[in-house]
């Protein structure tokens, strides 16, 4: 493992994992208990086209804090890292795609990178001090499993997602 020893690796995807985990859960508690709240989020939603605004806040807010709360414990890591990725597939789609790649302009490098951290972690699994270990089941989701099931059941979701429910505003026409 690149010269980390096993319990140097286990550590390591621990610290990955709670870090990771605990500042995405953070981002869905955010939406549904801080500033706006759902209500406020529901109707920012709506505004940039992924409709309906409310439903879709709730969805995103309970997906982010069970995703998240699923990686610090290391709870079905590949499926959690799939959820990760669709859901920062359709922000990057939906707010940052326009603003180019990096976030101080709004861009879409934060969902990009927070996509690809859930992408290896669902590779290279949760490591020995997580529930999936402590259930017997991490061996058979990790390596080339947990990474397609990371990326493809993601991908999947957040298209899925794009194609039944978002439903931007026409551009304005131009004036000359």
């Amino acid at each position: 493992m690149n010269g980390l020893d096993n319990d140097a690796f286990n550590v390591v995807m621990l610290l990955f994992r709670v870090g990771m985990g605990l500042t995405f859960a953070f981002h869905g508690y955010a939406k549904m208990f801080r500033g706006g709240r759902i209500a406020g989020t529901g109707a920012w939603f709506d505004s940039i086209g992924m409709k309906p605004g409310r439903m879709h806040a709730l969805m995103a807010s309970i997906t982010e804090q069970a995703s998240g709360l699923l990686l610090v414990v290391g709870l079905f890591t590949p499926f959690a890292a799939a959820a990760v990725v669709g859901v920062m597939l359709v922000a990057g789609w939906v707010v940052h795609r326009s603003s180019g790649f990096l976030i101080t302009g709004n861009g879409w490098e934060y969902t990009f990178i927070t996509a690809l951290m859930a992408v290896v972690i669902g590779a290279l699994g949760p490591g020995e001090i997580s529930l999936d270990s402590a259930f017997g089941i991490a061996d058979d989701l990790n390596g080339w499993v947990g990474l397609g099931i990371a990326v493809i059941l993601g991908l999947a979701g957040g298209v899925a997602q794009l194609a039944l429910f978002y439903r931007p505003a026409p551009a304005a026409a131009a004036t000359a």
